[in-house]
């Protein structure tokens, strides 16, 4: 017995010895979190990371306002955290970056460094070089060549001054002419991409440039570190040998193989597969390994792999976004902190040495941009565009800097100089946005067709039809005759759940086939009605833009500059082009990746620059639930269970869960309203930019699934109030009957208690009150029209009289419209609600709607002279129905609006008349 107690002490004090171990209750033992510990430095890591992605992402929102890339406040973060101002509180560096951490923080950086360089790399397109090889290979010569001379002149007088003599004056040489060479190609997409140059002459050109400029910075920075790290010239010669070897390796017969796997494992086609990146993922490190331990810096290798990588089917593209948000968020902030650690601004401390930094800077600018933009004025480009190709490859930013750190670790620079030069890069970098701006102001810029190269001259034909086109086509403002009908159109194609709206409208404005003749008894029946239907079916030219939003991932930037091959292969724009062709119309495709507030302005540059008379954009409205449309059982007009929305009922019962208040993210029709409000904050900002251009928005009201089959006929509504956006849906309506399958019901409504005198407050309703304190949709601001007046309101009153009188009356109305107007109908109703009226036309209609048609009401958006103030009556109908977000009611005005609530199952196209005499 007593053996066995003694067992039992023995291991209870075992146990007991092992719970001595070092604590690791943290803070509930009184445990500073941000102590050291070697053997497990996570916790420490987790703090740096969190202040290091806090600080720069709020520099980054900050400089944003300025169009800064982000790099700027990475670089500035990083300074922040180092010596120069955080470094100054006492305790901070001991307990945040503490030296024993450093090695841990170097090791993640310089793993994503890898990964970044390596994304550089894949950014290369050298398809993009050899179009422009001439060009490109000019300004890059005198890119490199006279700032590459001008470094080693100015490292002269830095050696004697600053560096030690124990330093090799050849290699500190070397690094100072390649860190006044090199041109930073990444931040330089970025830039060209958010001011919209990828498709201008310019823009083409410094891509091609600055791509060659990347190339040679970083061949020319391995031949600095192999002779840095070598000793000797003869080993330095060994080194360079082995790297040109390895190099050649890898574009010869690695480059084969990989496309040989992508293809084979349908990579090129789906995607990476899980193999192929793993492939490749080995292989760059193996490369960065092999230069690593050969003398030449780890990225190096990096970088060769990212450019044998295909381009293939978007591989590129594909494997960039699969690692560009990590190495984005968390590796590139921890290197450019690293590099802010070793920054230490506060060494600039004397006249000399603010000398030598001006200097500095004024010979890294005049250098590159005197050289770049000689080349480019030999090369035969006007003054104003060189000047702006020599601002734009003055660019240094982050590829400047890691050349600057591979310095200073190797020892060749002073912390001293190393401030000096980053001081320099931030400078030269935050410089460039604002003198491009000034430079090459977007009336000055020449817009190029896809696939133009330095050596092809402007389409001068296209240009020519453009032109034509403006001047035949304009606004529409004649109600009859063939020059003023819609024969342009500019057709918008963003997202795919647009696809099935915007191919149903489009069938619309396609002039319908020719009836070909059964027998001989009805053939000259049929050429009578179709030699009738002639002049109101004129040739149709159609323009589809696919639009992208640009956003801070470098995969966007790639797609903008490889939008040539994105074009022929986007499924949007192939769905489009194929639906085209079935009806025998040409589409001209294009496509324009942008940020999302320059999407509307995208859209109405692209239909000034071609000629378009109505641009068409597709949108699907929020889906209400059940229990905001009539009940079947309700009073309300049409509220019986044939009319009930069924866009707006779930296709499974909805039980309510106690859990749903906290989660209402997962809610399918909050998300839906959500995604409606962006997208009517995109359509504000385009009805806002297109005062020149008249706007068709067709609001698709048929759910996925649930649209019927009505072999494209269709039953028009058109509530007419009166103003231009009502003369508008009018005509467009009258257009459209051209085509037997359709038909159409006009009713013209006038409210009966109608006493508002000009001044009142219709007037006010035309004043730009969207953008009230707190509302977010301030930043997209309707169009701005004149203030209207009693001759305005005059004019407009006389023009809805004779449109009215000229389609109303056949008597009156033109000969080549009369197969139009027998197929419509038109009445007048006077009523103190005519919204209350229209809505349960609507429904009446929708209830009545059968499988061989299908119901559309075309109206106004009338937010110029309008006729009739509808506010306080949309709200008694919102009251009724169900509400509807602010934003969606501005943007469709009232009379769109009152049908959305209401749950009926009608398409709506609204209208928005381009402003007469805009310039």
């Amino acid at each position: 017995m007593p053996e066995f107690s003694r067992t039992i002490i023995d291991i209870a004090r075992h146990v007991m010895h092992k719970r001595a171990a070092p604590d690791q209750g943290g803070l509930l033992t009184g445990q500073d979190p941000t102590a050291i510990n070697l053997s497990d430095p996570l916790r420490l890591w987790i703090i740096q990371l969190g202040v290091i992605i806090f600080t720069t992402q709020v520099l980054s929102l900050i400089l944003r306002k300025l169009r800064q890339p982000r790099v700027i406040a990475e670089v500035i973060g990083g300074i922040l955290l180092g010596p120069t101002v955080f470094g100054r509180i006492p305790g901070f560096t001991q307990h945040i970056f503490p030296t024993d951490s450093r090695p841990y923080l170097n090791l993640v950086a310089n793993i994503g460094l890898c990964l970044f360089l390596f994304i550089v790399g894949l950014e290369i397109d050298a398809s993009v070089i050899k179009r422009n090889a001439r060009l490109s290979l000019t300004i890059a010569a005198f890119g490199v060549c006279i700032p590459f001379g001008i470094g080693t002149a100015l490292s002269v007088p830095l050696y004697h001054h600053f560096i030690d003599s124990s330093v090799s004056f050849t290699n500190f040489m070397l690094f100072t002419a390649v860190t006044l060479s090199i041109t930073a190609f990444p931040v330089l997409c970025r830039i060209l991409t958010e001011l919209k140059l990828l498709d201008t002459t310019v823009g083409i050109v410094v891509l091609s440039a600055g791509s060659g400029i990347d190339i040679i910075g970083w061949t020319l920075l391995a031949l600095t570190v192999a002779l840095v790290n070598s000793g000797s010239g003869l080993n330095a010669l060994w080194v360079l040998l082995v790297c040109v070897g390895w190099a050649l390796f890898l574009i010869f017969i690695v480059r084969h193989a990989l496309f040989w796997l992508a293809r084979r494992t349908g990579s090129t086609r789906d995607g990476p597969t899980m193999f192929f990146m793993t492939v490749v993922m080995i292989l760059l490190f193996g490369s960065s390994f092999f230069t690593d331990v050969i003398g030449v810096h780890a990225i190096f290798g990096a970088f060769l792999v990212g450019i044998i990588v295909p381009r293939e089917g978007g591989l590129a593209i594909s494997l960039t976004e699969k690692l560009e948000d990590m190495v984005s968020i968390i590796f590139l902030p921890l290197y450019f902190t690293l590099s802010g650690l070793s920054t230490d601004l506060s060494l600039l401390n004397n006249g000399v040495t603010w000398g030598f930094t001006i200097l500095i800077c004024t010979l890294d600018y005049t250098g590159k941009f005197s050289a770049c933009t000689t080349a480019a004025r030999i090369s035969g480009f006007s003054w104003r565009e060189s000047c702006t190709i020599g601002s734009f490859m003055s660019c240094k930013g982050l590829v400047d800097l890691i050349v600057l750190n591979v310095g200073l670790s190797a020892g060749i620079l002073s912390p001293r100089v190393f401030a000096m030069f980053v001081l320099d890069a931030l400078l030269l970098t935050f410089m460039t946005t604002p003198a491009v701006t000034v430079l090459y102001p977007p009336s000055m810029r020449k817009r190029v067709a896809v696939g133009w190269t330095g050596d092809d001259a402007q389409n001068s034909s296209r240009s020519q039809d453009v032109e034509a086109a403006q001047h035949s086509g304009g606004v529409t403002q004649g109600l009859g005759d063939k020059s003023t009908r819609h024969s342009r159109f500019t057709v918008v194609l963003d997202r795919l759940e647009h696809m099935p709206g915007m191919l149903a409208f489009a069938q619309l404005i396609f002039p319908s086939p020719s009836p070909s003749p059964s027998s001989d008894d009805n053939s000259s029946e049929v050429s009578s009605q179709v030699s009738e239907k002639a002049p109101l079916a004129p040739s149709v030219t159609v323009d589809a833009v696919r639009l992208i939003e640009l956003s801070d991932r470098t995969s966007a930037v790639m797609k903008s500059s490889n939008a040539e091959s994105l074009l022929h292969t986007d499924p949007l724009l192939s769905i489009f082009t194929a639906f085209g062709a079935l009806h025998g119309i040409r589409v001209n495709t294009s496509l324009s990746i942008v940020t999302f507030d320059d999407l509307g302005s995208s859209v109405a540059e692209h239909a000034k620059n071609n000629g378009s008379q109505l641009v068409l954009v597709p949108w699907l409205p929020p889906h209400y639930s059940v229990d905001r449309a009539p009940s079947p059982g309700s009073n309300d007009p049409g509220a019986t269970g044939d009319n009930v929305d069924v866009t707006s009922t779930p296709r499974t019962p909805h039980v309510p869960s106690p859990f749903e208040a906290l989660f209402r993210s997962t809610n399918l029709n909050s998300h839906s309203a959500d995604t409606s409000v962006l997208h009517a904050q995109f359509i504000r900002n385009l009805f806002a930019s297109s005062s020149k251009t008249d706007v068709a928005l067709f609001i698709d009201r048929h759910a996925p699934g649930e649209m019927p089959l009505h072999a494209g006929a269709y039953r028009l509504f058109v509530p007419f109030f009166g103003g231009p956006d009502d003369r508008l849906a009018l005509q467009f309506a009258v257009q459209l009957c051209a085509n037997s399958k359709i038909r159409a019901t006009v009713v013209r409504m006038t409210k009966r208690d109608h006493t508002l005198s000009p001044s009142s407050s219709i007037d006010k309703a035309q004043e730009i009150t969207d953008g009230a304190p707190g509302d977010h949709s301030a930043m997209f601001p309707d169009t701005v029209y004149g203030n209207a007046s009693t001759q305005t309101r005059m004019q407009s009153e006389t023009a809805d009289n004779i449109a009215w009188a000229r389609y109303a009356h056949p008597e009156a109305a033109d000969p080549s419209l009369a197969p139009a107007l027998s197929r419509m109908t038109f009445s007048e109703v006077t009523m103190a609600e005519p919204l209350h009226h229209i809505v349960k036309e609507a429904l009446a209609m929708s209830r009545t709607e059968n499988e061989k048609s299908r119901l559309l009401v075309l109206t106004g958006r009338s937010r110029r002279l309008a006729v009739e103030d509808h506010s306080a009556e949309l709200k008694s109908v919102m009251e009724e129905y169900g509400g509807i977000a602010n934003e969606v009611k501005r943007t469709i005005g009232d009379v769109a609006a009152s049908l959305v609530v209401s749950g009926c199952q009608a398409s709506i196209v609204v209208f928005q008349a381009a402003v007469a005499g805009a310039e």
